[in-house]
């Protein structure tokens, strides 16, 4: 597979939170497969634990680069503790930065504006560091589009379960049904505005569960998910990899397709698919992620 540090947005897959402060499980992290490691400066550590975490930040990042993982941070917002947060990690020079609890363009503003002041003065080239805004409520949901359109350092969005569940007011369930309209919504107003759209995690330890998580996930759209349980990494990014099989699939609809169209029809029909330009254009970009993601059956 391809090194995560030099793939595009759209092809990392799994992106796992990490408790701020355990260093131990911070550095261990790198053997777990996921795309993007981010180091959790909110809900996964306790406030009195944050001052620790901020001075871990060097040794970490610099191990998971190392390691050519992909090295980001989750701040809070800038309104709470989220300045002292960057101020730490921005001296680390993180590729990442997500934010928590995003409701408006202002935050996202705000966020890119103290980036851009962190990048000048650490060295790091202006604009750089990518931005990822989370949404976690109602009213960061109807907001997506203003949110993720609001700089073009913004790379992707991540929607929230539990917090997104609670604002709701929803009862959670293994199967995620009650979040499927969030969900949804989601993917389509980061879709519209030409960002990646990073699906909630699976917030339960069952990997029967993760797995059904995953491929519903799949099969909404989404090509990222995160994560709060590095042992369930290898499912996502399996999941969300091209199979072999996906691969034969959309090389039969290519050729059967092109071959229609070489004989003058608009369409073709294979084992019962009907086999138009919209699914030609999706089998040929299923093609280039897997080649994209060094999938040797696509190569």
């Amino acid at each position: 597979m391809v090194p995560s540090h030099r793939v595009s947005p759209k092809n990392r897959r799994s992106w796992l939170f990490l408790p701020g402060a355990d260093r131990a499980a911070l550095l261990n992290a790198v053997a777990c497969g996921a795309d993007v490691l981010i180091q959790e400066l909110e809900d996964f550590t306790a406030p009195d634990r944050r001052p620790y975490a901020r001075t871990l930040c060097a040794e970490v990042y610099a191990a998971w680069r190392a390691a050519k993982v992909l090295a980001a941070v989750r701040v809070n917002p800038l309104e709470t503790e989220g300045l002292a947060d960057l101020a730490a990690a921005m001296a680390a020079k993180p590729d990442l930065v997500l934010m928590s609890k995003v409701v408006s363009r202002e935050q996202v503003i705000a966020l890119q504006r103290e980036v851009n002041r962190l990048e000048v003065l650490h060295g790091i080239a202006i604009g750089s560091t990518e931005l990822v805004p989370n949404v976690e409520t109602a009213l960061g949901l109807i907001n997506t589009y203003s949110i993720a359109s609001a700089s073009e350092q913004v790379t992707a969005l991540l929607v929230a379960r539990e917090d997104m569940a609670a604002d709701l007011g929803v009862e959670r369930t293994r199967d995620g049904h009650e979040l499927a309209y969030a969900r949804s919504r989601f993917l389509l107003e980061c879709t519209a505005a030409g960002k990646v759209a990073i699906d909630c995690p699976y917030t339960f330890s069952d990997h029967e569960g993760a797995q059904a998580d995953a491929l519903a996930a799949r099969r909404l759209g989404f090509v990222a998910k995160s994560l709060v349980d590095a042992s369930q990494v290898g499912i996502v990014n399996q999941t969300l990899t091209p199979s072999a099989a996906d691969i034969r699939r959309a090389r039969a609809w290519i050729a059967a397709f092109e071959a229609a169209r070489a004989q003058g029809q608009g369409r073709a029909e294979l084992d019962g698919a009907l086999i138009e330009t919209p699914m030609y254009s999706s089998a040929k970009r299923l093609l280039q992620r897997a080649r994209d993601m060094g999938v040797k059956e696509a190569m």
